[in-house]
C-alpha cells in the first residue's frame, strides 16, 4: 500500500439483490491487497440482505459493516453519505453491489491514488449468459475472452463484441492513461475522505435514479481536484440487469438534472444538504463490525 494511504474503506452500494451482493463481497474478500474495512451502503433492502451479511461476516477477512436506511424510494445519495460518515479509512473506494472486482482491484486504486485528484474507473458489462453463469457459481473471468458487451464508438446505439483491449490489465499503461480525465460514473470511483468532507458529500436533494455521481463530480472539480481516469487497471465485471430507471436519465427536465445543471452554473463546491447531517451519528455510535455485532440502521 502506498505510504500516502494510511487506511482504505471499500463502500459497496446495494438494494435487494443479495445474490449479486454475495458475489461482489466474495470478490472483495479475495483481494491481493485487502481494504481495512468494507461498508455495505444499503438503500432499504429487505431483511434477507442483513441475514446474508451476518452469515458472510463470519468468515470475512476484514471488518464488514452494514449501514441501512428505510426504503423510501431511490435515495442513493443519502445512503452513500451515511456510509462515508461511518467510514474509518482515509481513502474511500466506491463500488456497486452488482459488480465483481478483479483480485488486484483495490491494489490498482491505491497504486494510482495521489493528493489533489480522485480516480474514475470503468466496468466490463457481462452478457446475459455470462451473468447467469456467474450467479450460478461460475468463476469470474477477466481478460481478452470475457463474455461481455462493448459499445462501438462509431455506432453508439449498438452493443457488440469488440474493443476487447479494455478488458486487459496493463499497470504500466494504466499509469499513462491516468493523465486523462475519463467520464464520471459512480460504480467504480475512489476519493480521499477529506475531499468528500470538503464538498459535503453527495447532494441529498437528489431522489430517484441518476445524476448524483455527475453532480458530485462537478463539485469536486470546482474544489480544485482533478478527475483521473483508470483504464487497464481496477477491472470490474458488471452483472447485466434491467435498468432501474423508468425514464431517460439524461432528460434535462428531471429534478436531479436541474440540480446538476444548477451546481455547474453556480460553480458550487459544497452541498447544502449533504454529509455533515450524518457525521455526529457515527461519531457517537460507529457502525458495528458484523463479525461481532449487528448492523447500523438509519
Amino acid at each position: 500500500m502506498p505510504k500516502s494511504v494510511a487506511s482504505v474503506t471499500v463502500m459497496v452500494s446495494t438494494y435487494n439483490w443479495k445474490e449479486a451482493l454475495a458475489l461482489s463481497l466474495r470478490s472483495l474478500a479475495a483481494q491481493r491487497v485487502l481494504p481495512d474495512e468494507v461498508i455495505v451502503a444499503d438503500d432499504g433492502s429487505r431483511e434477507d440482505t442483513a441475514t446474508l451479511l451476518r452469515d458472510i461476516a463470519r468468515s470475512f477477512p476484514v471488518p464488514l459493516r452494514h449501514v441501512w436506511q428505510p426504503d423510501e424510494g431511490f435515495r442513493k445519495a443519502r445512503i452513500l453519505n451515511r456510509a462515508i460518515a461511518a467510514a474509518r479509512g482515509d481513502y474511500i473506494i466506491q463500488f456497486d453491489g452488482d459488480m465483481l472486482a478483479h483480485p488486484r482491484f483495490v491494489a490498482d486504486h491505491l497504486s494510482l491514488a495521489r493528493p489533489g485528484r480522485f480516480l474514475q474507473g470503468t466496468r466490463i458489462r457481462t452478457t446475459v449468459a455470462e451473468t447467469a453463469r456467474l450467479l450460478a457459481g461460475g468463476k469470474p473471468q477477466f481478460g481478452w475472452f470475457v463474455d461481455a458487451y462493448f459499445r462501438d464508438e462509431d455506432d453508439r446505439g449498438t452493443w457488440h463484441f469488440g474493443r476487447r483491449h479494455h478488458t486487459l490489465r496493463l499497470p504500466w499503461l494504466a499509469k499513462i492513461k491516468s493523465r486523462s480525465t475519463g467520464h464520471p460514473m459512480g460504480c467504480n470511483v475512489s476519493f480521499w475522505r477529506e475531499d468528500l468532507l470538503r464538498v459535503n458529500g453527495y447532494d441529498e436533494r437528489m431522489h430517484g435514479y441518476g445524476s448524483e455521481d455527475l453532480e458530485i463530480d462537478i463539485r469536486l472539480q470546482n474544489a480544485g481536484l482533478r478527475r483521473a481516469q483508470i483504464k487497464f487497471a481496477a477491472l470490474a465485471l458488471h452483472l447485466e440487469h434491467k435498468s432501474v430507471s423508468s425514464q431517460d436519465p439524461a432528460d434535462p427536465e428531471l429534478p436531479n438534472n436541474k440540480l446538476l445543471f444548477a451546481s455547474k452554473e453556480r460553480h458550487l463546491v459544497r452541498s447544502e444538504c449533504g454529509l455533515d447531517a450524518h457525521l455526529a451519528d457515527f461519531a457517537q455510535s460507529p457502525a458495528d463490525d458484523l463479525r461481532t455485532r449487528g448492523s447500523q440502521n438509519a
